[in-house]
């Protein structure tokens, strides 16, 4: 019985003396030698048959035998019926395989017995002899149908397939003059059967200019059929597997008619490549015009390019003069069946980059919209920018080397000073002192020359400013620095340091229903019967005076600043047992034999405990026996960190009423306790007096709490103090939280962008209770700047879009956390609606300048999210520069603070933007990447992390714990 080899190999050769040796002694060099090759010769007129018997004749492993089908398919078909081995393979006449191909093939098959394939990465070669990088579909080893029912992942003589599988499939679909190897792969994909991936370049194929592949029309007409096959059931297939009977899954809107798109953009592409345009752009339509596939557009547009060019990557910028106006057409084509030039515009600059990436710059490269050159950094000169340039792409030279590549967007004429700078600023060069000095360039140098790229911004900006003077909206006056007030530090004067404090008339609210509900309770607590001589410590402006005095018969109301003192004179000069002086209680005599003292809100500011005990045991002497002394105090977390308190840098009511109870003579009597604060009432024991049990009343808190109260207050007690954690903790790095919308409702494709105020509220809380305080930008910009390690937990929570429910819910959650936020704003659609959403539902209503106004005012932070949210690749320079600006001076105009920062619409960068943005005045921005900023971050493209609506408050923990590590 004879032999039957391991692999059979089917060699059709039509007409194909140049390169069929080349071929065939690949497979004499492979290091496995079971092997069979069946060549057919279709109908060749040239020198074929010769070559293929000399093969035959000197090697039995090589068989032959002649067709008349004149195509591919029906010649494999032929030697598929003639193969005796176990896998076949099929080799074209112009391609070959690396000599480790069959070895390392078999191998992966033999270490898996149940695939019914295996496939390796390929390389093309051009005329030249050029390389092309290696390819390979990694996906099809996931997913082998749902691939295949889309595209032709894999080359013909990429694969070792089982023959038996093949014949039961009936080989190759003669019907099909092209991609009738795509049928067959689907077809077997479609029995759910594993594929082996090979991660290696193994296969070569010879591009030629003259292959049935430059035929687009008859390409893109088999490929509608193969992908219509692959989208609905095939008879062909008996035994499919269940999950792919009826065909390919419409995942995501990827439909066949978005598959069909892709393969008519890789043939129009193709055609450009050969200068020529034969492909209906409608059939472009169904193409994904996201900006998420920009990348995607442009890998399979260069793929095309490279065939119909017969171009590696590295050679298609320097011959662009012979594609470049058909693919400028068709990239313009593709903006228009979107209904969406700026897509078009993206894809443009996108592939132009992929371009100038690739190339060496030998010479001055001119594309539709990028100039790419090389430019001598000790010596440059003037470049006057070409018709429709806007973006150079520079390699910055010294002494023939490349020091550093610069990308950015161009005005008008880049001129020498300009090329200083920016070698100035270029990969390390300032370091050794090789470029020229004096880099840096006056306002008025830049401005000096109209046509230049600064002379040209300088007038945007003149034009920018001119819209915001015209504006309707109110001017604010720029607000000036602010500046730590001298009161703020501790000052050991107590009398100047409460004056001070006093300057600014009822500095706590005193009116608010918050303080009206204490002094409720403090009335409420009063001993019972007559009160005959009464003593105010701390009356402050007499609030609590006013209605005391009423139940007393002489009341001496005091306070350590004349400045309240004199407040409260004025304020119950209407109550005739009413006396006031100026009583520091802590260093002063205290008037004797009274009846009832009143020490409310005041004690935290003593010294220490230690000054605490002193001061308790002060108050007792000017009781009379019998007397009572009311205390009225918030509780503080550093008495008891683990319940609701105040974060003050100070004891608190548990430590006073403790101390007072500890008094001698002293016992407490009755106890009114909310969540925030006690009201106590001790006696004065007389001699033979006996203490009984205090009398405890819980009682909530029913009253509105102002936010000057809120913001200090950490509801459920705290797992860290700001303060404590400023004091031990230094740390690298920063978590920037990413939001945009807080709100109960909205569509719900949109879900992932919106909190609910309840979600947003948990989180703000968790934040402040474990120690985090708010920082701004420019407070980041600083840190990064001056390598400062951040002290302590900073957050810096920003906020995309300036949704009107920023200021409806989150402002509110936030203030009442004692944080605060940076809002980017989208400055021509303010006061409207988030047009750019509408697609997903009812646009989201946007701030008004008023509320901008209001907001800022009140603490909040605004940078820009430039002025149509439209993304910045889509954008010309002129336009994205004339955005920058236009943005930036409104935000001035309605917030009265100088602004640096901003955020890019749709988290979409270029690196056209670092250096405009800073051109036109900005210092800090956030683009595309995630994670948490550090002091290596650039400042013009800081990572951000974004806090997603669909995701728990567990989530949202683990990733700021995360960014703390």
């Amino acid at each position: 019985m004879a032999h039957n080899p391991l692999v059979s190999i089917v060699v059709p050769a039509h007409n194909a003396e140049a390169t069929l040796a080349r071929a065939l002694d690949c497979l004499l060099d492979q290091e496995i030698a079971d092997w069979e090759a069946i060549i057919i010769d279709d109908a060749s007129t040239d020198r074929t048959p010769a070559i293929i018997g000399r093969y035959v004749e000197h090697d039995a492993r090589f068989r032959t035998l002649s067709s008349c089908a004149h195509s591919a398919a029906g010649a494999r078909n032929s030697g598929i019926s003639m193969a005796r081995g176990q896998w076949l393979m099929f080799l074209d006449a112009d391609d070959w395989v690396d000599a480790s191909f069959l070895a390392k093939m078999l191998a992966a098959l033999k270490a898996a017995p149940d695939a019914v394939a295996a496939y390796c990465g390929s390389r093309r070669v051009m005329p030249d002899g050029g390389l092309t990088p290696s390819s390979i579909a990694t996906e099809v080893a996931i997913q082998p149908f749902e691939t295949f029912a889309r595209r032709c992942a894999v080359r013909a003589h990429a694969l070792l397939v089982d023959r038996k599988t093949i014949v039961e499939l009936g080989g190759f679909d003669v019907s099909l003059r092209t991609c009738e190897d795509w049928d067959l792969w689907q077809r077997l994909a479609r029995l759910g059967k594993r594929w082996l991936m090979v991660d290696e370049p193994l296969a070569f194929h010879r591009t030629n200019p003259n292959a049935l592949t430059s035929n687009s029309t008859q390409m893109l007409a088999d490929a509608e059929i193969v992908i219509a096959r692959g989208f609905s059931p095939d008879p062909r297939v008996r035994h499919p597997a269940s999950a792919h009977a009826n065909g390919a899954i419409d995942a995501n809107g990827r439909t066949a008619a978005e598959a069909l798109a892709w393969f008519a953009l890789w043939n129009a592409a193709s055609d450009c490549g050969r200068g020529s345009r034969s492909i209906n752009p409608q059939f472009l339509r169904a193409l994904p015009a996201g900006r998420k596939w920009v990348r995607e557009i442009a890998k399979v547009v260069l793929d095309g390019l490279m065939v119909g060019s017969l171009s590696v990557p590295a050679q298609l910028a320097a011959r662009w003069d012979r594609f470049g106006g058909a693919l400028t057409e068709l990239v313009i084509e593709l903006g228009k069946v979107w209904d969406d030039p700026a897509a078009g515009r993206r894809v443009q600059y996108h592939l132009e980059q992929m371009l100038l990436d690739l190339d060496d710059l030998a010479a001055p490269r001119r594309l539709a919209r990028t100039l790419g050159i090389r430019v001598e950094a000790r010596n440059p000169t003037a470049i006057e920018l070409p018709e429709g340039i806007d973006q150079i792409y520079a390699y910055l030279m010294v002494d023939g080397r490349i020091e550093a590549r610069v990308q950015f967007g161009a005005l008008g004429k880049v001129t020498r000073r300009h090329w200083i700078e920016l070698a100035s600023q270029g990969g390390g060069a300032d370091k050794s002192n090789r470029f020229a000095a004096n880099a840096s360039l006056s306002r008025a140098e830049r401005r000096s020359d109209r046509d230049s790229h600064f002379g040209k911004l300088a007038l945007l900006a003149a034009e920018a400013q001119g819209l915001v003077r015209s504006s309707a909206e109110p001017a604010e006056p720029l607000a000036a620095p602010r500046r730590k007030h001298a009161a703020d530090d501790h000052d050991n004067d107590r009398t100047s340091f409460w004056n001070r404090h006093f300057a600014t008339e009822d500095p706590w609210n005193y009116g608010s229903p918050y303080e009206q509900e204490k002094y409720e309770r403090q009335l409420e607590i009063l001993p019972a019967g007559p009160i005959g001589r009464a003593l105010e410590l701390a009356c402050a402006e007499g609030h609590f005076t006013r209605q005391l005095a009423p139940r007393v018969g002489h009341l001496t109301a005091t306070d350590i600043s004349n400045v309240a003192v004199e407040r409260a004179r004025a304020r119950c000069s209407d109550q005739p047992n009413v006396e006031f002086g100026v009583l520091d209680f802590s260093a002063d005599t205290l008037p004797r034999e009274m009846d009832l003292i009143v020490c409310s809100e005041v004690l935290y500011y003593l010294d220490d405990l230690a000054e605490l005990r002193r001061v308790a045991r002060k108050l007792v002497e000017p009781l009379a026996p019998g007397g009572s002394l009311i205390s009225a105090h918030a509780f503080v977390l550093r008495d008891n960190v683990e319940r609701t308190g105040f974060d003050w840098n100070t004891f608190g009511a548990q430590a006073i009423s403790e101390t007072l109870a500890a008094t001698e003579g002293l016992v407490l009597e009755q106890s009114i306790q909310t969540e925030l604060y006690r009201i106590d009432r001790f006696r004065r024991l007389s001699p033979d007096d006996v203490a009984t049990e205090p009398m405890i009343d819980h009682v909530p808190i029913r009253a509105p709490i102002g936010i000057g109260v809120a913001r200090n207050i950490v509801w459920g007690g705290a797992r860290a103090l700001r303060r404590d954690v400023a004091r031990t903790e230094r740390r690298q790095r920063i978590p920037v939280l990413m939001y945009h919308g807080v709100s109960d409702d909205g569509p719900a494709a949109l879900a992932r962008f919106r909190l609910t105020p309840a979600a947003f509220a948990s989180q703000m809380a968790w934040l402040r209770a474990n120690g985090f305080h708010a920082i701004m930008s420019e407070q980041l910009e600083w840190s990064i700047a001056n390598r400062q390690p951040f002290a302590g937990r900073p957050v810096l929570i920003s906020f995309d879009d300036g949704f009107q429910n920023f200021a409806d819910h989150a402002w509110p959650i936030l203030r009442a956390n004692d944080l605060t936020a940076e809002v980017f704003l989208v400055t021509d659609l303010v006061g409207q609606s988030a047009q750019w959403d509408a697609v997903s539902g009812p646009p989201t209503q946007l701030m008004d300048a008023g509320t901008v106004r209001r907001l800022a005012g009140e603490g909040a932070f605004f940078g820009s999210h430039l002025a149509t949210h439209r993304a910045i690749d889509g954008l010309s320079t002129s336009d994205l520069a004339a955005e920058l600006l236009r943005s930036r001076m409104f935000i001035e105009r309605w917030t009265g603070r100088p602004i640096a920062s901003f955020a890019a619409p749709f988290s979409v960068t270029d690196r056209r933007l670092g250096r405009l943005a800073r051109e036109c005045g900005y210092r800090i921005g956030f683009g595309g990447r995630h994670g948490p900023a550090n002091l290596e971050s650039d400042p013009i493209d800081l990572p951000r992390i974004e806090i997603r609506g669909d995701r728990s408050l567990a989530d949202f923990v683990v990733r700021l714990e995360a960014a703390l590590e």
